[in-house]
C-alpha cells in the first residue's frame, strides 16, 4: 500500500505500475514521537503525518516536495530507515512549457524507482480505471472549507453544523485530475497526464495560485482552516478577509482532536450567523396564556439561569457553581431561578441551553452557541450595543453585531487559557486572595508591574517572583490587568470593533480589568449588573422569539 499526502501524488500512474493507493489522514493524539525525531515548530500536519507512519508501521509513502515541512519529513523518515520504499517527488511551482517537461521527467523517475522496488510492469488499462476523482458542482448552495489540510475529522465536523452540503477544498482535499487521450504505453501516458497533474486548481504553494479563486465562488459561506507555521494559508486567509463577500470563519488546528469542543462551538456559531446550521431552530409551541421561556448558560464555572415572561421581563434569574456534570448544574440553576420566580418547571414554554455544557443537559429543548446569545443579551441589556466584549471562565471572545442583536463576525482565544477567567482565578490563589479582593486591590496601583508571561504556568512563576521580591500586590495585580486587556484588545483589532462597547461574562465584575481594556481601547465600557447572566438572558430571548413566529 502506497501512501500519500498531496494532491499532485500521480495517484493514477502509481496504480498503473500495479500500487494500491490510500491518502494518509492522519489524526494523532499526541507528538511524542516526531517532536523526537524533529523540531517542535513543524507545523501540525508533518508531525502527524510521522506520528501515523510510526503507529500504524506504514513502509510505503510517496511524498511531494510543495513545502519545506514535507522534505523535512522526508528527511527524517529516511534517515530513521522506517520504511522500505519512500520516495519524493519534485514538484515545479509553475505550468509553463519548460515545467510541464521538468515534471515529465520527475514523474518517469519515480515510475523507475518503483518498478526496481516492485519489481512490477506498467498497466495502461488499470491507470485509466484509476481516475475517479471529478470536479464538485460548484453552482450548488454550498460550504467551502479552504486553507490547508483539514481531513476526514474536520470535513465531518463541519458537515455535522450545516444543513448544506459542504465542499473539501482544502490543499489535500481539492484534488480533480481526469484524462481524456487513451494513451497505448507508460511514455505516451506520462506525456499526457503530466500537463493534466500539474494544472489542477493551484496550491498556495505553486508561483500563480490565482485559479485558487474559483473555490470560492457559488459558496454562501467560507470556512477558512490554518495550521500554526503554515504562513502560504495565513496570507491567503488576509486577502480573503477584505474580498470574500460571503461569511468568513477562520479556524486554526494542529491537526489533533484536542480542541474538539471549541471547534465545534466556532462552527455552529457561524451556522447560526449564516442561517444554515442546526443549533437555532424555530419552533412553533405557543401556548394559550401566560408564556415563560428559560435560557440557561452552562459554563467551565458557573451556570447562570433566567426566565423571562412573553414581554421580555426577566422574573428570575440564578449564578450557581457548575459542579460535576452539566446537567445537575442547570437543574440547581434553574431551580434557584423558577423559585424567584414564582412558578413552577411545568409552566415554562421552552427551555434553551447555551453555554459549552449544552449540549449534555438532558432536559434542553434546544440549544444556541454563547457566540449568538452573548450577542442578543448584549443588545437587550445595551441596544446601542456593536462590539461585545466576553471573558469566560475558559475562553475570550469579541463579537461585533448589529443593530438587531444579530451576528456580524466573531473572533476568539486559542484553546490557551491566557487572558480567561481560569488565569486569573489561578492568578489569586497563588496571590492568596479571593477574586473580589483582586478585583478591588487592583484598582490602588502605585508602579507599573510587566508580566512579560501570558502563559498561566510562566505567569504564575513570574508573579512568586514578584511577591519574592517584596512587589506591592496592587502594582502585581495591575500588571496582570494589563496582560488580560491586552490580550483581550488584540482580539477586538483583530475582530474590527467599533464603537458601542459592552463587556459581559464574570469577568466584567472586575473593575481593575475593565478600567484596564478602558485605557487600552481609549472607549469607555457599558457594563450591567447583569453582565454575568448575559448569555442565559440571549437563550431565553432567542426561545421567546422562535415562539413568537
Amino acid at each position: 500500500m502506497i501512501y500519500y499526502v498531496c494532491k499532485y501524488t500521480p495517484i493514477e500512474l502509481l496504480e498503473g505500475l500495479g500500487a494500491d493507493c490510500l491518502r494518509l489522514d492522519p489524526l494523532p493524539e499526541g507528538f511524542d514521537t516526531a517532536e523526537s525525531l524533529g523540531h517542535p515548530n513543524m507545523c501540525g500536519y508533518g508531525k502527524a503525518v510521522i506520528e501515523e507512519v510510526f503507529s500504524k508501521n506504514i513502509k510505503e509513502m510517496v511524498l511531494v516536495d510543495c513545502c519545506d515541512v514535507i522534505r523535512r519529513v522526508y528527511d527524517i523518515l529516511t534517515e530513521t530507515g522506517c520504511m522500505d520504499f519512500i520516495y519524493l517527488l519534485e514538484l515545479p511551482h509553475k505550468t509553463g512549457r519548460a515545467e510541464t517537461e521538468l515534471f515529465k521527467k520527475s514523474l518517469k523517475k519515480l515510475a523507475e524507482a518503483y518498478t526496481a522496488y516492485s519489481g512490477g510492469a506498467f498497466d495502461v488499462k488499470r491507470a485509466m480505471s484509476a481516475f475517479t476523482e471529478t470536479k464538485k458542482d460548484g453552482s450548488e448552495k454550498h460550504i467551502s472549507i479552504l486553507g490547508a489540510h483539514g481531513g476526514k475529522f474536520l470535513y465531518k465536523t463541519v458537515s455535522s453544523k450545516f444543513s448544506l452540503p459542504v465542499h473539501d477544498s482544502t490543499c489535500t482535499g481539492n484534488r480533480s485530475v481526469e484524462l481524456t487521450a487513451t494513451p497505448s504505453d507508460l511514455d505516451g501516458f506520462i506525456d499526457a497526464y503530466a500537463p493534466v497533474l500539474l494544472s489542477q486548481t493551484p496550491c498556495m504553494r505553486m508561483y500563480n495560485a490565482g485559479g485558487r479563486r474559483e473555490l470560492s465562488k457559488g459558496t454562501s459561506g467560507i470556512i477558512y482552516h490554518t495550521m500554526k507555521f503554515c504562513d502560504y494559508y495565513s496570507f491567503e486567509y488576509m486577502g480573503l478577509k477584505n474580498s470574500a463577500g460571503v461569511p468568513l470563519l477562520k479556524i486554526e488546528t494542529d491537526c489533533t482532536a484536542q480542541s474538539e469542543g471549541q471547534l465545534s462551538t466556532r462552527l455552529e456559531a457561524f451556522a447560526e450567523t449564516i442561517d444554515a446550521g442546526i443549533g437555532h431552530r424555530k419552533k412553533n409551541m405557543k401556548k394559550d396564556g401566560k408564556i415563560y421561556t428559560a435560557g440557561i448558560d452552562s459554563g467551565s464555572t458557573s451556570t447562570d439561569a433566567v426566565i423571562m415572561d412573553n414581554n421580555k421581563n426577566i422574573i428570575g434569574r440564578s449564578i450557581v457553581p457548575t459542579g460535576a456534570g452539566a446537567t445537575n448544574g442547570a437543574r440547581r440553576a434553574l431551580a434557584a431561578a423558577l423559585e424567584e420566580a414564582g412558578i413552577a418547571e411545568e409552566e415554562l414554554t421552552l427551555t434553551v441551553t447555551t453555554g459549552y455544557g449544552r449540549e449534555n443537559i438532558s432536559f434542553g429543548e434546544m440549544s444556541v452557541t454563547e457566540i449568538t446569545c452573548h450577542a442578543k443579551g448584549a443588545h437587550y441589556l445595551y441596544p446601542e450595543a456593536r462590539t461585545v466584549i466576553d471573558i469566560g471562565g475558559q475562553d475570550s471572545k469579541a463579537i461585533r453585531i448589529d443593530e438587531n442583536g444579530s451576528v456580524m463576525s466573531f473572533v476568539m482565544n486559542d484553546k490557551c487559557a491566557a487572558g480567561t477567567g481560569r488565569f486569573l482565578d489561578m492568578m489569586a490563589r497563588t496571590m492568596e486572595l479571593s477574586l473580589d479582593e483582586m478585583s478591588e486591590l487592583g484598582l490602588h496601583w502605585k508602579n507599573d508591574v510587566v508580566i512579560s508571561n501570558m502563559c498561566t504556568v510562566f505567569a504564575e512563576s513570574e508573579v512568586v517572583s514578584l511577591i519574592a521580591q517584596d512587589t506591592p500586590p496592587a502594582d502585581i495585580i495591575h500588571g496582570l490587568n494589563n496582560s488580560v486587556a491586552g490580550k483581550t484588545v488584540s482580539l477586538v483589532k483583530r475582530l474590527g470593533g467599533e464603537r458601542g462597547y459592552i463587556m459581559t461574562g464574570g469577568v466584567a465584575k472586575n473593575r481593575g480589568i475593565a478600567a484596564a481594556i478602558e485605557e487600552k481601547l481609549g472607549e469607555k465600557l457599558f457594563i450591567s449588573d447583569s453582565a454575568q447572566l448575559c448569555g442565559a438572558i440571549g437563550a431565553a430571548l432567542i426561545g421567546m422569539e422562535s415562539l413568537a413566529e
